[in-house]
């Protein structure tokens, strides 16, 4: 494995990607890119926590197609850690690293992606362009996830409606609002499940949220436990199964004012439903 510096300085080299609807990438870059090395790889490396080392990487080998283009295909299996996974161009073993550029990405498979129920774990890949340009993978990989499919709102509360995959409902669910950092407050809410056990309703009434007097600004994570017995962990709910790497700045839900506090319901940077709510 190349442990040369990467050499992206002034690269265009691009790659194209074709996902489908079971996690399955097609990557394709250009017969020139590898420059006829023999044994031409392509490099994911699961991007690190700021200041930490590299940990994890995973090397596909590049292929040549028919029309002498290479190809490099990322299978469902093994499911990759949550994160985001920057590609890189390896041409040989021991040459420096070459970053790559989004070619064309054909996504369409993922567009309806929560019409159809996720085994437990539910793994989701979305190719994506980094804010400076590049290439990259966002994945998630949990237990059990809980797809937002449409949210609701008025003056003084919202609703949401939203599908379980990777688990059901149970006698005793609830959907949990939990204090980010805080003292563990957290609120209960009754679920409304439908009969196939997975689909599920609930409202969230913002006066309960600025009940206090606390200033500042307060998140509420939203969450469900699907069952009361023994001690399932909470299933958080959030948007991942379709076509958008990063919502938080895309997905703009209104924001509410009750009394002096503004209650603003947002995804987070990782598309996971929260509570925002801030009094002066």
């Amino acid at each position: 494995m190349s442990t040369k510096p990467d050499t992206t300085s002034g690269t265009q080299l691009r790659a194209d990607c074709t996902a489908d609807t079971d996690g399955r990438i097609v990557f394709d870059l250009p017969s020139t890119a590898a420059d006829d090395a023999p044994s031409p790889r392509l490099l994911l490396r699961l991007r690190p926590k700021k200041g930490q080392p590299e940990k994890t990487v995973h090397v596909l080998d590049l292929e040549p197609a028919h029309d002498g283009r290479l190809l490099a295909v990322l299978e469902p299996q093994p499911a990759l850690a949550e994160g985001r996974w920057d590609l890189y161009l390896l041409p040989e073993p021991d040459a420096p690293r070459r970053r790559l550029r989004p070619g064309l990405r054909d996504l369409r498979a993922l567009v309806g992606g929560r019409l159809r129920d996720r085994p437990s774990p539910v793994a989701v890949r979305v190719p994506y362009v980094t804010k400076d340009g590049y290439l990259a993978v966002r994945t998630w990989l949990r237990t059990a996830h809980a797809e937002v499919e449409g949210i609701d709102v008025t003056d003084r509360s919202m609703t949401v409606r939203a599908r379980l995959h990777g688990a059901s409902l149970a006698e005793g669910a609830a959907v949990r609002l939990r204090l980010r950092g805080g003292d563990g407050t957290v609120r209960n809410l009754e679920p409304r499940g439908e009969s196939d056990g997975r689909a599920f309703t609930f409202v969230v009434d913002y006066p309960e949220l600025v009940a206090d007097d606390a200033t500042g600004t307060r998140v509420w994570d939203v969450s469900v436990r699907a069952r009361s017995d023994g001690d399932p962990a909470p299933v958080r709910l959030g948007r991942l199964l379709d076509d958008v790497a990063d919502r938080k700045e895309i997905f703009v839900l209104p924001t509410a004012v009750v009394g002096t506090a503004a209650v603003r319901p947002y995804y987070t940077v990782d598309n996971d439903l929260s509570v925002e709510v801030t009094r002066a």
